[in-house]
């Protein structure tokens, strides 16, 4: 009788089951992790918490009320105009390096800004914050893309990342107010000196060094005219939200940036050596990644921005009052945050940014129902809380789309644009849309056509995006 010697197949072993929150982080990548969100919270606390200063700031240095919209702007310019530029030279140069300059100088200058003795050495010291702040945010992204592989590690540091970020912003606010009511406006640059302090001895012993393996070669004529043209395009914004766009000075710096802009564009199309990759933002996730970056950034700032006038002057809350409500609104974005790359495993980053665009837009309309009535805090307080949890949920993905894909060589530009991104739409918003609340007789009219507005930029956004990055799969 014949043997049959052919065998069965032998039954494969099952795959292990995906890990639902993705892998544990060592202690050294948590320390990591750390540093590079508490130098990004800083920068970000450093964003807002002057804003409720400023009344008693100038009384104190001598600066005259017009004078007072410098106190901004003087970081606002450094801080976007030289991030694409920044971001770049850590490319080359090292990222490591160019993080613990910027954290250097940071400090320095919150330090001089801490004991500024006039509006002079005042500007001076908010000018030099820029100027870290553009070394620290680009590189330190870098550095956090390339320390944690792409997935859910990456998702998760992501994640977190821009928890602190939405979060230092409000908390800045909250902070701002008690720490000038209670020690004084110094104590709000002392607050920056503090967490230089604190992150700078760590960071020398964990931080990798990274840089692109090509010989080291910078696009000057790129560099030259893309941070012009920032320059002269947040000069113009910022100073339109305080004067409007009537002023010369706002229309010669306003046309200045986009030309400037448009020749950068050009000279990046001719050089071997390109600052920023045109083939880079061809692709779809960068460009249609952004573009939902820079709409929810824009506009959740607006909201913001519109609803702390609403709040003291239609409804004559306090300050510190205003501030809780806005606590509120940063303790839902911590929750939002730690699910944020967990929603990201499940449904992808595309549909986590197209759903989060939705929800925001959905939210903010939810604001058109606001009045003068007490019961109005409680509609405001839960709307702008929640839609806080979309924008949460928007920044993470947006930066997890943008960056995926894309080489560790090539992560400083990716993470530059992402940053950029970020400087930009918080610069923009309020001049373009805030404008509109404060120059008629009815505020509270105003506040509304802003909300309008708002709400359909968020959406039409979100269908934009969801037709632009159509049929790509789960990153």
């Amino acid at each position: 009788m014949a043997i049959d010697t052919t065998t069965a197949p032998v039954p494969q072993a099952a795959p292990p089951a995906p890990q639902p929150h993705g892998p544990k982080l060592s202690t050294r990548d948590k320390l990591v992790l750390f540093v590079l969100c508490a130098a990004q919270f800083m920068v970000a606390l450093d964003f807002s918490v002057l804003n409720v200063a400023l009344p008693v700031l100038g009384p104190d240095l001598g600066m005259s009320h017009s004078a007072l919209q410098w106190a901004v702007t003087a970081f606002a310019l450094p801080s976007g105009g030289f991030l694409l530029l920044f971001g770049r030279t850590g490319d080359l140069f090292g990222r490591r390096k160019l993080f613990l300059a910027g954290l250097a100088l940071f400090g320095l200058a919150s330090l001089l800004a801490t004991f500024a003795w006039d509006p002079a050495s005042f500007l001076a010291g908010r000018a030099l914050q820029g100027v870290g702040a553009a070394a620290i945010v680009p590189t330190g992204m870098s550095l956090l893309t390339t320390t944690f592989p792409e997935g859910p590690a990456r998702d998760r540091a992501l994640g977190i990342s821009g928890t602190l970020l939405s979060l230092g912003f409000t908390v800045g606010m909250v902070l701002g107010g008690v720490l000038t009511d209670t020690l004084g406006w110094r104590s709000t640059m002392g607050l920056l000196t503090l967490f230089a302090l604190i992150v700078l001895p760590l960071a020398p012993g964990l931080l990798p060094e990274s840089r692109t393996p090509d010989r080291p070669r910078l696009d000057i004529p790129g560099a030259v005219t893309v941070t012009g043209g920032l320059l002269s395009l947040i000069y113009a914004l910022s100073t339109a939200a305080q004067r409007g766009f009537g002023g010369t000075d706002v229309i010669v710096t306003l046309i200045a940036g986009v030309l400037l802009l448009a020749v950068f564009g050009y000279v990046e199309s001719r050089t071997a050596s390109p600052l920023v990759s045109l083939p880079m933002l061809r692709r779809r996730t960068v460009a249609w990644g952004n573009l939902g970056g820079l709409v929810t950034f824009s506009m959740m700032s607006t909201v913001v921005f519109v609803l702390t006038l609403y709040f003291q002057e239609v409804l004559h809350l306090s300050a510190f009052e205003t501030g809780l409500i806005f606590g509120v609104q940063g303790v839902l974005s911590v929750v939002a945050g730690v699910y944020a790359p967990r929603i990201i495993g499940r449904f992808g980053a595309r549909r986590t940014l197209v759903g989060s665009l939705a929800g925001q837009g959905v939210l903010v309309a939810a604001l058109l129902g606001i009045g003068e009535g007490g019961w109005s805090v409680w509609l405001a307080t839960a709307a702008v809380s929640v839609a806080s949890m979309f924008h949460l949920g928007a920044i993470v993905s947006y930066g997890v789309t943008v960056t995926s894909g894309v080489p560790d060589e090539e992560q400083g530009l990716a993470t530059g644009l992402v940053t950029s991104t970020q400087q930009v739409g918080l610069t923009i918003g309020i001049p373009v849309l805030g404008v509109l609340a404060t120059t008629g007789s009815d505020l509270l009219t105003g506040t509304r056509t802003v909300l309008a507005i708002d709400t359909a930029v968020v959406l039409v956004t979100a269908a934009a995006v969801a037709v632009g990055l159509g049929g790509r799969k789960r990153a």
